[in-house]
């Protein structure tokens, strides 16, 4: 996987998918989520996504993507979330390519979060914020260091300070051009830097809108970091996909949207459950900015941060994950590498 890597440009990849996303150009069923507690009572998931993407000139790529998650494996000294990624044949529908999710969800995180900087970040920046120092943070990290070589400082913070300090050590040696350091706490890594980056496994929010100055861009890429204030009093909102984060509960931007306090083109409301957005009106409410692929296509302008904050909020399509391993098995065909499974 990593040999195949080196060999895709990942931004460019992520980047032609969100383009065919907001053309129409893909299919992307409801989520499939199932959750459970383990022997810790520590909370796990499985998340089964599948997709389709047009290709040109030849059929679509369709796979699906299998990862779970435990909250506590970072404890035990394992990564939170693994998994698995397929291809389907087009013609026998079975399974032509199994690859592992965890390090290529990760990475196409990372190439979202590169492409959205790039159109929606500040015009000019030298620090970047890590709020969560897990694999996700050091993929993020990694990316940046070839994409954004000039940036001046990366700040961490971590709940745990050890994770804080190791991730601070890799970078001091695999990235030696930048400047590292940890922070006491999330208010004074979010305060050193005009990007933050949030990659932590929080299911409670604790960023508000008063700890972001004006120019700073968010990447809201774990679930519930930022408190509802800070989507609110942004200068513009950013999504993947509108249907996918109005239809999570669990992300509190979803919920903002289904309690009709944000607003976009086809969006589900609970405007008549009891007490839920009953009063509000199209005047009072913030409208969704779009998605980061209709500013690619030029179908929506795009915002920087001036006068407010910007916010990359994406979900996570199962798209992204299936376009980008289809450029991996293009890579391994040419490279030679890989392992045939007699499974049949």
């Amino acid at each position: 996987m990593l040999a195949c890597l080196a060999h895709v440009d990942v931004c460019e990849e992520v980047t032609q998918v969100l383009c065919r996303h907001a053309e129409g150009r893909v299919e992307l069923p409801a989520e499939g989520y199932l959750p459970w507690a383990n022997g810790e009572g520590a909370y796990c998931r499985s998340l089964a996504m599948l997709g389709a993407v047009d290709v040109d000139g030849g059929p679509p790529l369709r796979g699906m993507k299998l990862i779970n998650a435990a909250t506590s494996n970072p404890s035990h000294g394992r990564e939170r979330a693994a998994g698995l990624v397929m291809l389907f044949d087009p013609e026998t529908a079975r399974p032509r390519v199994l690859a592992e999710a965890g390090w290529l969800s990760a990475t196409r995180t990372a190439a979202y979060t590169m492409v959205s900087l790039r159109h929606l970040g500040p015009e000019r920046w030298d620090a970047t914020a890590f709020l969560g120092c897990g694999m996700l943070a050091r993929v993020h990290i990694g990316l940046l260091a070839t994409t954004y070589p000039r940036v001046t400082c990366v700040h961490l913070y971590d709940t745990d300070p050890r994770r804080a300090e190791e991730l601070a050590a890799w970078v001091r040696e695999r990235h030696p051009h930048y400047p590292v350091r940890v922070s006491p706490g999330a208010r004074q890594a979010v305060a050193a830097a005009q990007v933050v980056v949030t990659t932590t496994t929080a299911d409670r929010g604790y960023l508000p809108a008063a700890w972001l100055a004006p120019g700073t861009f968010v990447a809201h890429v774990s679930l519930a970091d930022l408190l509802p204030d800070a989507f609110l009093a942004a200068q513009g909102v950013f999504v993947d996909d509108v249907a996918l984060v109005a239809d999570n509960p669990r992300r509190v931007l979803g919920q903002l949207m289904r309690e009709g306090r944000i607003t976009g083109d086809h969006l589900p409301t609970d405007h008549d459950s009891p007490g839920v957005g009953s009063a509000l009106t199209a005047a009072s409410a913030k409208a969704l900015s779009g998605t980061l692929g209709q500013v690619l296509i030029g179908e929506r302008p795009p915002v920087r941060p001036t006068t407010s904050h910007v916010i990359s909020n994406p979900f996570g399509m199962a798209v992204l994950d299936v376009g980008l391993l289809g450029a991996v098995y293009g890579a391994a065909v040419r490279l030679g590498l890989g392992r045939t499974l007699t499974l049949y």
